[in-house]
């Protein structure tokens, strides 16, 4: 039954954010909102009144986490392009995640794949992702670090 609130909303979102309302775009965004709906399975769940305070408040502090990751990885990306002469090196690091759920998981990937100069390029079968970075020998603890800070912040939003 609620799937199909889901879908609308994709649906448009998709019309909204396309800005074409032709017929063909209207059908395309038809077709990509019910696959996308139909992949994630969007199971009801009752909300918990006392919990949603810190869930919004975990949620804020997470857009704003990944707001400044957004900002300060932009500056220091920005700041190698410019300078190439700064000492770096790039590697790929290997960040245990914790996640229970795989929304977290998608959710921690994508926090740190939209971050400038870092990209999950896999997650193994244990909840590791193997993350590439431009310099590997600083950004370790730090991502580590950011990592539980997310996961932490996913856990309050999600159960």
């Amino acid at each position: 039954m609620r799937a199909w609130y889901i879908w609308i909303l994709l649906w448009l979102l998709y019309l909204i954010y396309t800005g074409n309302f032709e017929w063909r775009n209207v059908l395309a965004g038809f077709v990509i909102a019910l696959v996308v709906t139909a992949l994630i399975r969007p199971r009801p769940r009752k909300i918990q009144l006392r919990r949603l305070p810190g869930a919004l408040l975990a949620l804020g502090r997470y857009l704003l986490l990944l707001a400044y990751d957004l900002v300060s990885g932009g500056f220091q990306v920005a700041r190698i392009v410019l300078n190439p002469s700064l000492p770096i090196s790039p590697g790929i690091i290997a960040i245990p995640t914790g996640c229970r759920s795989e929304l977290s998981l998608a959710l921690s990937a994508h926090a740190l794949s939209v971050s400038p100069g870092e990209l999950v390029i896999e997650i193994d079968d244990q909840g590791i992702m193997y993350t590439h970075v431009l310099d590997a020998s600083r950004k370790s603890a730090y991502v580590y670090e950011a990592q539980q800070i997310r996961e932490n912040l996913l856990r309050k939003i999600f159960t």
